[in-house]
C-alpha cells in the first residue's frame, strides 16, 4: 500500500513539475534564455530591460543556476539577487523555489531584515538591498559569489545608487564577478553609460490589453458629477491643514499648481456639458475618496469577477480609506467584498494576505501604496484604480528640512500600475485625473539620493572605508548636490559620529555596527552605558516602526484622551515606553489584543517593537555593550530624568525652543523659526509646558513645519547631554551649537557643568573604548549627575534673558531722540526690527507687535509692544520707518543708553547674572 501511494505521489509530482515547465516555457524571458545567458558569460555587467509579466525576475537567476549546474559547476555557485522591499525578497524566493519543487531554504532562500530562511546548500539567495550592503562592511569583495543581479533598479532608491558605486569600484578586483542589471522600465542607456557601455537586452512583456479610463472617460460613462464639496478628504493624522489646504477658494497648492498649465491647455469640446462642468470643479490637491467608493462599487455591482488593486499615496490614506470602505453596505459586507492593505511597513504574515484567492462569490479589494507598482504582482487583478500620486519625502538642503508631500507619479510609474491590470485576463485601469495631467509627468522619478538627507548613507561610505565622503558621492549615477553631502558630514560631526577630519571617532565606530538611524542607535549605546536599557530599546524601536498610536478620524478625542493617559511627564517617547509596558503586562495574560484594543493602539507595531527590541539587544551583545545580565543593564531603568537625558543625548540637535506666552506657548528651532507640533502629540494637547526645551525625533514640513513627536528637557540636561559646550565671551558665558544657543549664570556654576560635561565625555569615551568595563567605578560622577538632572526645575533660568523682561506692569515708555543710528548693523540683523526680534526670541519671549497710527502731519508713529511693555518711537515719514524707530527706541531702552554690537551682549548678561543671585 506504501508504495502504491509513493507511486501515486511521484506521478502527481511529476505532472506538477511538468506543468511547471511548460508555464516556465511560456513566459517571453524563457524565449531568450541562450541570448541572455551568453551575454552574461561574455560581460562583467549586463543590462536587462522586462516588461512586466515577462518572467524576468523568476526566471534568470535561475537560468544562470540551471546553466552552472549543468557545467558541473553548480557547487561553486552563488547568486545573491537584491529586492528593493522585503516582501518582494520573500515572495519571489517563495515562487522560485516552487518553481523549482523543493522547499525554501534548499537550494533557494531569502534573508530580509530579522527573518531568513537558507540552508547549508543554498546557491540562490533572494535579500534586500540594505542586506547585501550590511554584508559588505564585513566582507567588502563578496567572497564566494559568482553573480549579482540587482533587480527593480529603476526605483533610483538611495541604496541601490550607492550599491552601484560600491560594485562599479569592485568589478576592476573581481573580474569573475557578474553583475545583472534589471528593471520593468529603465533609462538602459543612463546605466549602460555608466557602466562603460555595457549591454542591454530588451524582454518583451507578456500582458493582456488594458482598457484605459481617464477621468474624463470616467465620467462621461459613469455620469458622476464632481462638486466643490464631494472631492474634500477630511480625513487622516493632518485633517487640520489638509482641510484648510482643500477648501475652495484658497491659494492653490504645490501640486495643484504643477497641472494647472495643463489643465488650462486641455480642451474637453468632445465631451457633455455636465463632464466639462465637472472637471472644472476637479480638485487635484484631493484623492477622491467619494469617487473611488463609487467605482469600487459599479465595479463589484456589473462588472465581471476578478480583483481590485486601488494606488493610494501612503498608511493613514489606506486606513481612513478602509474605514470608509468598511461602512458601507456592499464593500463593508465580507460575504461580497475581501478588503485588504498592502504597506512596506506591515508584518510579513499580514503582507502575504494579499495572495490569497477570495472565497467563491467574494471580489478582492487591495488598498496598496506604490510598493504594488513593481515589486510585487497580484496574479488576480483584473481592475486597477490610480490615484496619481504618492507620498514622496523631498530634502530642503538650505533649510536642512525634509518635506512629506503627496506629489505626482512619473509616467513610468503610471504604466506600471495600468499593466497590473492584464495580469492573467483584459484589465482595466481607472485614472483618477485627466489625460492631458498625464501628459504633463515627468517621465521618470527623481532619485532619493537628490531628495533625502544623507546622514545614514555618508556613515555607510565611511564604513567601508571608501574615503571621501563628498568625492565618492560625486562619482554616483547622479550626485547629489554639495549643501546636501555637507549638511550630512556637519551632522556627523555634532554628533561625535565624525571628527573634525571626517574620520569615524570609535562612537561613529559603533553606530556602522546598528542598522539604525545614527540619532537612534547613539541614543541605544547610551542607554546601554548607562544601564537603563530597557526603555530605551523601546522608544528607539517605537521610532523605527510605525506609529503605534492609532487616531481614527470619528474617535480621535478618544485616542488622544488614551494616549494622554500614558503621558504624565509633556514626553512622547515616555507615553511610548508605558504603552509598550502596558502591553507586554496584558500579553502575560492574553490579552494584549483586548488592550490594544481598548488603548488605540497598534498590535503589528507592538509586535515589531517587540521582535526589534530583541535583535537590537542581540547586536549590542555583539558589540559587548551588554551581557545576558538584564539585572544589570537595567539597574537605573526606573529613573525617568535620566532616561529624558538618554532621549535627548540621541535626538540632539532635534532641538525646539519653548517660548512661554502669557496664555499658551509656541516653539522655534534654528533652522524654521516657529514650529508646530502634530495633533497627536502629548505636548500638543498642553497649553502650557513648564521646560525650557524640546528634542524631538524628526520634523516634517508640509504647509509648515511639524515636529512629529518630542520630549520636554531642562536646561541641565541640554548642558550635560546636548551639544559640545564652548565658552563664552565673559565668566558664565555658556555656547553651543556654534553660538545659536547661549546661557549666562554664575562663574562656578558654568565651572561645573564645564567639568561635569568633560568627565561625562571622557566616561563614555572609556567604557566605548573598553566595552566589559564597570562603570560603577564612576559612583561619584554618575551620582551628581543623575541629581543634577532630577533637581533642576526646569524654568530655563539659564537661558539668554529669560529672567530679565518681567516688569511687574504695562508701562507706556518715550525715550528722548536715540543718539544711535536706527539702521546700524548689530547682531540678530542690518536693521532694529530684526535685531529686536533676535533678542526677544533668545530670550525666550515671543516676536514683538507694531501698531502704527497716522499724526495729523502726515507722519507716522509707531509702538512695539512685548512682554507686556509698550515702547514709542519717535515721529516718522512712513509706516516702515516709524516701526524701525520704534524697535530701535526699545533696543535703546534694553541696551541701556547708548550701548551697541558686542556691548549689548555684556550688558544684558550682567543684567542676567544680577538677576541670577535671586536663584542662589
Amino acid at each position: 500500500m506504501a508504495e502504491k501511494f509513493a507511486t501515486v505521489q511521484s506521478a502527481t509530482g511529476l505532472a506538477e513539475g511538468r506543468k511547471m515547465l511548460e508555464f516556465r516555457k511560456s513566459l517571453p524571458a524563457y524565449k531568450e534564455k541562450d541570448a541572455i545567458l551568453t551575454a552574461i558569460s561574455q560581460n562583467q555587467v549586463v543590462i536587462i530591460s522586462g516588461e512586466t509579466g515577462c518572467g524576468k525576475t523568476t526566471q534568470i537567476p535561475q537560468f544562470i543556476l540551471e546553466s552552472e549546474i549543468e557545467s558541473v559547476q553548480g557547487a561553486g555557485c552563488s547568486i545573491i539577487c537584491t529586492q528593493p522591499r522585503r516582501i518582494s525578497a520573500m515572495s519571489v524566493s517563495e515562487r522560485v523555489a516552487s518553481e523549482r519543487g523543493e522547499q525554501l531554504g534548499e537550494c533557494v532562500g531569502y534573508k530580509v531584515r530579522l527573518e531568513g530562511i537558507r540552508g547549508r546548500d543554498t546557491r540562490l539567495l533572494f535579500c534586500t538591498t540594505g542586506i547585501l550592503l550590511r554584508r559588505m562592511l564585513v566582507d567588502r569583495n563578496l567572497r564566494g559569489i559568482t553573480h549579482v543581479i540587482v533587480d527593480e533598479i529603476h526605483e533610483r532608491g538611495m541604496n541601490e545608487d550607492f550599491l552601484l558605486i560600491v560594485l562599479k569600484d569592485l568589478l576592476p578586483h573581481r573580474p569573475e564577478l557578474r553583475l545583472i542589471l534589471m528593471s520593468a522600465t529603465l533609462d538602459a542607456e543612463l546605466f549602460s553609460s555608466y557602466f562603460g557601455g555595457a549591454p542591454i537586452l530588451r524582454i518583451p512583456g507578456f500582458t493582456y490589453p488594458v482598457q484605459t479610463h481617464f477621468l474624463e472617460n470616467i465620467l462621461e460613462m459613469t455620469g458622476y458629477k464632481l462638486t466643490l464639496h464631494n472631492q474634500i478628504d477630511d480625513y487622516g493624522q493632518e485633517k487640520v491643514w489638509r482641510t484648510s489646504k482643500q477648501a475652495p477658494g484658497k491659494r492653490k497648492s504645490q501640486i495643484a499648481s504643477s497641472v494647472e498649465e495643463a489643465l488650462r491647455a486641455a480642451d474637453f469640446k468632445e465631451y457633455s456639458p455636465q463632464t466639462r462642468e465637472s472637471l472644472s470643479c476637479w480638485n487635484p490637491d484631493c484623492i477622491g475618496f467619494n469617487l473611488i467608493e463609487y467605482l469600487l462599487c459599479n465595479i463589484c455591482e456589473n462588472e465581471r469577477p476578478g480583483a481590485v488593486l486601488v494606488f493610494m499615496t501612503g498608511w493613514d490614506d489606506i486606513c481612513s480609506l478602509k474605514d470608509k470602505l468598511l461602512s458601507h453596505p456592499i464593500l463593508g459586507d465580507p460575504s461580497q467584498v475581501l478588503l485588504l492593505t498592502c504597506h512596506g511597513s506591515m508584518a510579513s504574515s499580514e503582507q502575504r494576505l494579499i495572495f490569497d484567492e477570495p472565497n467563491d462569490g467574494a471580489r478582492k479589494i487591495v488598498l496598496a501604496t506604490n510598493i504594488a507598482e513593481t515589486s510585487i504582482t497580484i496574479n488576480d487583478v483584473v481592475f486597477v484604480l490610480d490615484c496619481g500620486k504618492a507620498k514622496e519625502t523631498s530634502y530642503d538642503a538650505l533649510n536642512n528640512t525634509p518635506c512629506l508631500l503627496p506629489s505626482w507619479i512619473s509616467k513610468v510609474s503610471a504604466q506600471q500600475r495600468r499593466g497590473r491590470a492584464g495580469r492573467v485576463q483584459p484589465g482595466e485601469c481607472y485614472h483618477l485625473y485627466p489625460r492631458c495631467v498625464y501628459e504633463a509627468f515627468a517621465e521618470y522619478q527623481l532619485p532619493e539620493i537628490l531628495r533625502t538627507p544623507l546622514q545614514s548613507l555618508c556613515l555607510q561610505i565611511k564604513s567601508l572605508k571608501l574615503g571621501s565622503i563628498s568625492e565618492f558621492l560625486s562619482r554616483a549615477l547622479q550626485s547629489p548636490e554639495l549643501l546636501a553631502v555637507q549638511n550630512a558630514i556637519d551632522y556627523l560631526k555634532i554628533i561625535g559620529a565624525l571628527d573634525k577630519n571626517e574620520n569615524l571617532t570609535v562612537l561613529g565606530q559603533y553606530l556602522t555596527m546598528l542598522p539604525l538611524e545614527p540619532k537612534l542607535g547613539k541614543m541605544l549605546i547610551l542607554g546601554a552605558i548607562f544601564n537603563c536599557l530597557d526603555p530605551i530599546l523601546t522608544v528607539v524601536c517605537g521610532l523605527s516602526v510605525r506609529d503605534p498610536f492609532l487616531t481614527p478620524m470619528d474617535k480621535r478625542d478618544l485616542a488622544e484622551a488614551a494616549k494622554s493617559q500614558f503621558s504624565r511627564d509633556y514626553s512622547d517617547h515616555l507615553a511610548l515606553v508605558r504603552a509598550y509596558e502596558g502591553w507586554k503586562d496584558a500579553e502575560i495574560d492574553f490579552a494584549g489584543y483586548d488592550y490594544c484594543w481598548k488603548n488605540f493602539l497598534s498590535i503589528q507595531s507592538m509586535k515589531a517593537i517587540d521582535t526589534l527590541r530583541n535583535e537590537f539587544f542581540s547586536l549590542l551583545k555583539d558589540a559587548g555593550l551588554v551581557d545576558s545580565n538584564t539585572a544589570t543593564c537595567n539597574a537605573w531603568s526606573h529613573e525617568e530624568h535620566l532616561i529624558r537625558a538618554i532621549i535627548c543625548y540621541g535626538l540632539y540637535p532635534g532641538l525646539s525652543s519653548v517660548v512661554h506666552n502669557e496664555k499658551s506657548f509656541s516653539l522655534k528651532t534654528m533652522e524654521d523659526g516657529q514650529v508646530l507640533l502634530y495633533s497627536n502629540s502629548v505636548n500638543a494637547r498642553e497649553s502650557k509646558i513648564p521646560y525650557p526645551w524640546l528634542v524631538f525625533n524628526e520634523k516634517i514640513k508640509v504647509n509648515a513645519v511639524f515636529l512629529r513627536d518630542s520630549t520636554a528637557i531642562s536646561d541641565s540636561v541640554l548642558l550635560l547631554f546636548g551639544g559640545s559646550i564652548s565658552k563664552g565671551d565673559i565668566d558664565g558665558h555658556l555656547k553651543m551649537l556654534g553660538g545659536y544657543l547661549e546661557f549666562f549664570m554664575e562663574p562656578d556654576i558654568a565651572e561645573t557643568y564645564q567639568s561635569l560635561r568633560r568627565e561625562l565625555d571622557e566616561l563614555i569615551q572609556t567604557k566605548l573604548l573598553n566595552p566589559r568595563m564597570d562603570i560603577h567605578a564612576y559612583h561619584e560622577l554618575l551620582s551628581a549627575i543623575r541629581l543634577l538632572v532630577s533637581e533642576d526645575k526646569c524654568d530655563g533660568k539659564f537661558v539668554f534673558g529669560r529672567q530679565v523682561l518681567k516688569p511687574s506692569k504695562i508701562s507706556v515708555i518715550s525715550t528722548q531722540p536715540a543718539l544711535m543710528s536706527r539702521t546700524e548693523s548689530g547682531p540678530g540683523g542690518d536693521n532694529s526690527k530684526s535685531q529686536l526680534q533676535t533678542l526677544l526670541t533668545r530670550s525666550g519671549y515671543a516676536a514683538p507687535i507694531y501698531k502704527t497710527r497716522q499724526l495729523k502731519n502726515n507722519q507716522f508713529r509707531a509702538t512695539v509692544e512685548f512682554n507686556g511693555m509698550q515702547i514709542m518711537g519717535q515721529p516718522c515719514n512712513n509706516k516702515k520707518s516709524a516701526e524701525k524707530d520704534a524697535a530701535a527706541e526699545a533696543l535703546q531702552w534694553l541696551m541701556g543708553g547708548t550701548q551697541t554690537g558686542h556691548e549689548y551682549v555684556n550688558h544684558m548678561s550682567m543684567l542676567v547674572k544680577k538677576s541670577k543671585k535671586d536663584h542662589y
